[in-house]
């Protein structure tokens, strides 16, 4: 068999898991080609693959995987508005209402999720409008996307760039190449808020 593109096995897991958990059944392998835009001989394959690689059981058409026996439970997530993805602005948390997210998609928690607003991270695949879920307050990596608090308590969304060599600051960078170019921004202190766990598209 081919050597399969391992992004695209991560697409169909992430698919599968969001459609069994939404729906209480699992998608058929045209279903799975649809959603992804590709051949159903293609989504096949690489379902058979995947089974071989035991990501998931894949026999007689039909598709298992281990969350299906788990018992159902849910972590809570405040839907708490706009998180800018330009220029930093000051926003209140303001609670408009509670999701339930099923933890054998997203884990434990905690979370809280946030619509996002203005183009600079485009190059992430995030768009205006878009529902970002956080994890709350991790330490942050390298090249993680976080809502980013400045020195005046000011909040963006930002890819963490590390530490600047000249000036020993923190770096957020803008990630819309074609509109910012290198923009960055640079904090004395980098103090994160949450790392961007899931994006849900907004259509």
């Amino acid at each position: 068999m081919r050597h399969k593109d391992p992004e695209l096995m991560k697409e169909i897991m992430r698919y599968v898991e969001r459609f069994y958990n939404g729906r209480g059944r699992m998608p058929s392998t045209a279903e799975i080609a649809k959603a992804l835009r590709v051949a159903k001989s293609t989504a096949y394959t690489y379902l058979v693959a995947m089974d071989k690689e035991g990501m998931l059981s894949y026999q007689n058409g039909e598709i298992r995987a281990d969350y299906m026996n788990r018992s159902g439970s849910w972590a809570d997530a405040p839907v708490v508005g706009f998180v800018p993805c330009g220029e930093l602005t000051a926003e209140e948390e303001n609670i408009e209402m509670r999701a339930k997210l099923p933890t054998a998609l997203f884990g434990e928690g905690p979370f809280f999720i946030l619509h996002a607003k203005g183009d600079s991270m485009e190059d992430e695949g995030i768009e205006e409008g878009d529902l970002l879920v956080i994890r709350k307050n991790p330490s942050p990596e390298v090249g993680d996307l976080v809502i980013a608090l400045d020195e005046e308590n000011m909040n963006t969304l930002k890819r963490y760039g590390g530490i600047d060599h000249k000036t020993g600051k923190a770096i957020l960078q803008y990630r819309n190449k074609a509109m910012y170019g290198d923009k960055k921004i640079l904090v004395k202190e980098l103090t994160s808020q949450g790392v961007v766990s899931y994006v849900i598209k907004k259509k």
